[in-house]
């Protein structure tokens, strides 16, 4: 077992009295942190609490809530600096009293509450939820915001815990691991004909990855794999599905390897059980910045076998020679290998694919994400009345 694994175990205690709970999140970006966020904000909606965010004009987390039905105010909380910092300490100058925690999410945001709220009467107390494994520095000032500033530090994956501990020294009784949920009522499994059929998708064997597309996410590599792999398994497909910084430039590239009459950009959606129905085989060879991705443990919810590689707290997931292969990262080689192996063996996917549905059926669903913010923001927020 992980030391101090035991210490943060908090379990659900219903109250009659609900909590009153305000996010901020400056990101103007989308990907699996936003999804985290949301999905969590919405939960302890549906549990009777009130339920706030802060976010940047224009957002696509803000669209995103307002269709969810999420309280979000907009406010210039983009970027450090005097302009926002102004913006902030003014809101909760006139708001923070009205709420009983404040849970912030990027470095931005975070710091920005920190001065914001320094001395403030009636400032809510701050839990940092940290959602990447890049790493933190060592600065004083750093070590204030982590370890004075904030009341409690949450992480998305017990190995994000321990690196904090491990390279930063932070106490481990400070901070809580807590990965995210997802629904399981909406990953499972689907019927893969159907699906390719109505999505328009050819009915060939399918590798597919589910991602936004950054550099570190790992498409290049994915790419040069299926490349390698193109004169040894010619009836194979990938479909990329997500959208980001990095499209023309993989679009372009995949052009350049001969690979445009295999190779499908789909773009972002709103229905990625759909898609995910469509694989035979699902890659997330990632480089960085991941706690346990989201989009591993939806295929892993339909069934997939993952092929993925060592960053973050991946192997929280992925376990290996059980549901699916781990890989270190940026080493294509190593990644042809992997995904040779599954794509050239139907039984050998099927299992990782059958232990993988019973693992997330297990352990990650939506409820254990929910009762544990719950109670980090009952004992670390203000005392309740």
């Amino acid at each position: 077992m992980n030391p101090g694994l035991e210490v943060n175990r908090i379990q659900y205690r219903p109250s009659a009295r609900s909590l009153r709970i305000l996010h901020t999140e400056n990101s103007m970006a989308w990907g699996g942190q936003e999804v985290r966020i949301l999905t969590e904000a919405r939960g302890l909606l549906d549990r009777g609490h009130r339920v706030k965010l802060l976010v940047c004009p224009g957002s696509p987390i803000g669209a995103e809530a307002a269709r969810m039905g999420i309280p979000t105010e907009a406010l210039d909380i983009a970027h450090k600096g005097a302009r926002p910092l102004i913006n902030l300490r003014r809101w909760l100058r006139q708001h923070g009293r009205d709420h009983d925690v404040l849970n912030t999410h990027s470095s931005t945001d975070s710091w920005l509450s920190a001065i914001a709220g320094a001395g403030m009467p009636d400032m809510p107390p701050i839990v940092r939820t940290r959602h990447v494994s890049t790493p933190v520095n060592n600065h004083w000032t750093t070590r204030w915001l982590y370890t004075r500033a904030t009341s409690h530090v949450v992480t998305t994956g017990e190995a994000l815990r321990l690196q904090l501990h491990r390279d930063n020294a932070y106490p481990l009784e400070r901070m809580t691991s807590v990965r995210t949920g997802i629904d399981l009522d909406r990953y499972t499994l689907r019927d893969r004909q159907g699906a390719r059929a109505a999505l328009g998708v050819r009915d060939v064997p399918t590798l597919g990855i589910l991602a936004t597309l950054r550099s570190w996410k790992g498409h290049d590599d994915l790419l040069d794999a299926l490349a390698r792999l193109r004169g040894r398994f010619p009836d194979w497909q990938l479909l990329i599905v997500g959208d980001g910084p990095q499209r023309q430039r993989l679009e372009s590239r995949t052009r350049a390897l001969g690979l445009d009459e295999v190779v499908r950009f789909v773009g972002n959606t709103v229905d990625a059980p759909a898609w995910l129905a469509t694989f035979d085989l699902f890659a997330l060879p990632s480089s960085g910045d991941e706690g346990v991705p989201q989009s591993i443990m939806q295929a892993m919810a339909c069934g997939l076998p993952v092929v993925s590689t060592s960053v973050g707290a991946i192997r929280e997931a992925v376990q290996q020679d059980r549901t699916g292969l781990i890989v270190p990262p940026r080493d294509p080689e190593a990644l042809t290998d992997a995904l040779a192996t599954l794509m050239g063996d139907d039984a050998l996917r099927h299992r990782f694919g059958v232990e993988g549905f019973a693992y997330a059926r297990e352990h990650f669903g939506i409820r254990a994400m929910l009762d544990q913010m719950e109670g980090l923001f009952r004992r670390f927020g203000k005392p309740l009345q």
